[in-house]
């Protein structure tokens, strides 16, 4: 499966799809329309501010394909990700500068998922790990507001190669 669903095409021509801020660490998962980003902190009301992992993103192509292989119907939230993007590969995006809105952030590396992933969905775990389907964790580079819909995509405008 090449994972390229219907949200934009491989070359960045991204959406953001969904926001989710966690209120307290381990706590659940709010959906939100819109957040604001600070610099170098990640969302506000987010527990987890100003730590290496101030933002987390997750594919919405990977979400789905790996329920689509665990004939699971698991909502994406249960990756306790901050983001939900579409039509922007993220795997092997170390270093990169991801445009979300008018806000960047730069990609510190993927998300291992942990043992929580098999507690809402068996096997999920281990579906997660090839090609960094768990997502990855971002450092917030600018200020600003994010709104489910906005424009997604690389600064640098290289297509991300690769299966999801």
């Amino acid at each position: 499966m090449d994972g390229s669903g219907g949200g934009g095409s491989r070359d960045g021509d991204g959406m953001l799809e969904a926001i989710w801020i966690k209120r307290a660490k381990r706590g659940k998962m709010d959906p939100a329309a819109s957040a604001t980003l600070l610099a170098g902190r990640g969302l506000v009301g987010n527990a987890d501010q100003g730590r290496k992992r101030q933002v987390t993103i997750i594919e919405r192509e990977a979400w789905e394909a790996m329920m689509a292989e665990l004939e699971g119907d698991v909502p994406p939230s249960a990756r306790r990700a901050n983001l939900m993007v579409s039509g922007v590969r993220l795997a092997a995006s170390r270093g990169r500068v991801l445009r979300v809105g008018a806000c960047r952030l730069r990609v510190g590396g993927e998300t291992r998922p942990c043992e929580r992933m098999d507690e809402a969905l068996p096997g999920l775990r281990e579906t997660m790990k090839p090609d960094w389907r768990g997502g990855v964790f971002c450092e917030v580079l600018d200020d600003g507001e994010i709104r489910v819909g906005d424009p997604v995509g690389w600064e640098d405008g290289r297509p991300q190669a690769g299966p999801t």
